[in-house]
């Protein structure tokens, strides 16, 4: 039974004790066919997770790169209403069928979805939001070739990459602009926010040419300027393949972990 004295959410006391371990296995059921088209779906099962520990029902959150909508049905699950923003037609136009049929029949929540830049979010009459959570491209990884993920998407005819569209951010080489265009698009979640409320972004360090890039730690420092950041819970899977990355010459990781970083916005 949740206290009454909580004012985060209504979990009882043993959830809330099990969401505060700073790591935890998750790994995600098959993907259904109306998603496969994207190369990096986002779990619902994992998104509940977070959207009922950080909102209570009834609450809006928002994910600003909400792809084939992972949130928006995650949160029509757990009675709170979604705001997604998608730049791509063929995704968002998933994510809209995906919401109709989620949130068809339940009253009192809602949903909204803007075909739009994140980088023009400011520009959207989305209004005050309760939390926010998201995961951005890692880079332009998905552009990279010979994985073997890679191959066999392309020969089931699914999208390797996210997209050719100029706007979009996994296709932009530079790191360093990459990492200011997002740390622009959470400044600009950050204004949205309601004092108090927080903003999860789940990511991952990225290796590429030899070389680690500490997207994950980076984002922790710059976004950290606007928002606090809290603390963060290592999401781990378990049950990927292993792959023999620079065997017999040099040590290279799996890399089966993720980055969830929490900032708030304080007042």
């Amino acid at each position: 039974m949740a206290d009454p004295r909580n004012r985060l959410n209504d979990l009882d006391a043993k959830r809330w004790l099990q969401f505060q371990k700073s790591w935890f296995v998750h790994n995600p059921p098959p993907r259904a066919e109306q998603v496969l088209l994207h190369p990096a779906k986002f779990p619902e099962t994992l998104v509940q997770e977070f959207v009922e520990f950080f909102t209570k029902p009834g609450q809006r959150v928002l994910d600003p790169m909400c792809g084939t909508g992972s949130l928006l049905v995650a949160c029509a699950q757990c009675g709170r209403s979604a705001v997604g923003v998608e730049l791509l037609p063929k995704y968002a136009q998933i994510a809209r069928q995906r919401a109709e049929a989620a949130y068809a029949g339940r009253e009192g929540i809602g949903w909204e979805l803007y075909q739009a830049d994140a980088r023009r979010l400011s520009r959207l009459p989305i209004g005050q939001v309760d939390y926010c959570l998201t995961s951005p491209p890692y880079w332009d990884m998905l552009n990279r070739r010979g994985f073997e993920t890679q191959r066999r998407r392309a020969q089931a005819g699914l999208d390797v990459a996210y997209s050719d569209h100029p706007a979009d951010l996994g296709n932009e080489a530079d790191y360093r602009r990459f990492l200011a265009q997002l740390v622009a698009i959470y400044r600009q979640v950050g204004a949205l926010l309601r004092p108090g409320g927080y903003l999860t972004i789940v990511v991952k360090n990225v290796k590429k040419g030899g070389r680690m890039y500490p997207l994950a730690w980076d984002l922790g420092r710059r976004v950290g300027r606007y928002l606090e950041l809290k603390d963060e819970r290592i999401w781990c899977q378990d049950n990927q393949r292993l792959a023999p990355y620079g065997y017999l010459h040099t040590w290279v990781s799996n890399t089966f972990h993720h980055y969830c970083l929490n900032f708030r916005r304080q007042g």
